[in-house]
């Protein structure tokens, strides 16, 4: 838990753009949406705060608008009712009959009637990411840029995307990934295997999925591995702060959705769990207890990275001499 105590202290601890060495408080948002959210007035301007500011209709981030240039992709794709319940999947190309391996009608028509797509038909491993954000920021559409080293090598990438507050809630928030993931298990069976990575507000999001009672839903996702990076895993710390003025949780939600009160037995046998961060700048993010998760059966490993911050600790997935990239990509067998 972290011991700052006063509410200025509580700021800063919690604001990740007053830590980089790289860049200064008031220009590392504007240097990140430039790599995963590009337009040049999505900065917070304060520096004390890390929740860049909301634009309108902005254009697809650079490195999403190459991933979708560059490979196959189903853009969009409804897991639910809600507006923000969609998934963008990006896959490597494979020749593929109607008849989708005898799963087929002749039609392009599998099982439910719903279109065939690639992804259907061969036995890709799917590396779903979640954005991070604050819970409050960016969306799918900012995800696509960590695709092309994995879609390269035979790794399907899917973006979920979440109803971020203040229309989505915490516990909405949490449900919805857990659908996305029920969903893409249930619709796209013969994925061989569902690896998780999520960042900053997607890493606490992934690993409450590891929390899951898959019981509740009509499917058990095929989940090998998680890769949770930079992730916030106990949000009681942050409810005097800046960040819950747009969540407005309550101490129980905050308890309820926090994963280091979660630690259960293993119901994921094969699940590796990869947490990355780079915690002596920031102590108040502390990862997940690995002697906890280990106790309870987990198979789980740390990364500290080096010479890396808040923001390119996920930006540099895009580049693939980056050492993440190197562990996510042996942690996902390709095809």
């Amino acid at each position: 838990r972290c011991p700052a105590a006063s509410p200025q202290a509580l700021e800063d601890h919690y604001s990740p753009s007053r830590w980089s060495p790289r860049l200064d408080r008031d220009t590392i948002i504007d240097a990140h949406l430039a790599v995963t959210a590009a337009g040049a007035d999505g900065g917070a301007g304060t520096g004390v705060r890390s929740v860049p500011r909301r634009r309108a209709a902005p254009p697809l981030p650079a490195g999403t608008e190459r991933a979708r240039a560059s490979g196959q992709t189903l853009l969009h794709v409804p897991y639910g009712d809600g507006d923000g319940e969609k998934l963008d999947i990006y896959f490597p190309t494979e020749p593929c009959d109607s008849e989708c391996r005898g799963g087929g009608d002749g039609r392009g028509r599998g099982p439910g009637g719903h279109r065939l797509t690639p992804l259907c038909c061969a036995a890709f491993p799917a590396l779903v990411y979640i954005h991070g954000g604050y819970w409050q920021c960016l969306s799918k559409d900012d995800s696509g840029f960590a695709a092309p080293p994995l879609v390269s090598r035979g790794v399907a990438v899917v973006a979920v995307g979440y109803d971020i507050a203040p229309k989505g809630r915490m516990d909405t928030m949490v449900l919805q990934v857990r659908r996305s993931l029920a969903f893409l298990q249930e619709r796209y069976p013969s994925i061989r295997g569902i690896y998780l990575c999520g960042h900053s507000a997607g890493a606490h999001l992934a690993a409450m999925v590891l929390s899951t009672d898959w019981t509740e839903f009509r499917v058990v996702p095929d989940i090998k591995g998680a890769v949770l990076v930079s992730g916030l895993y106990d949000l009681e710390p942050i409810l005097h702060t800046y960040v819950n003025d747009a969540l407005s949780m309550s101490r129980e939600v905050a308890q309820r959705n926090s994963p280091v009160r979660l630690v259960t037995p293993a119901a994921l046998a094969a699940c590796e769990v990869l947490v990355a961060g780079r915690w002596s700048w920031a102590p108040c993010w502390a990862p997940l207890s690995p002697q906890a998760l280990r106790a309870a059966g987990w198979s789980v490993s740390l990364l500290d990275l080096a010479a890396v911050d808040h923001f390119d600790v996920i930006e540099r997935l895009s580049e693939d001499s980056y050492v993440l990239t190197q562990v996510g990509r042996r942690a996902v067998p390709g095809r």
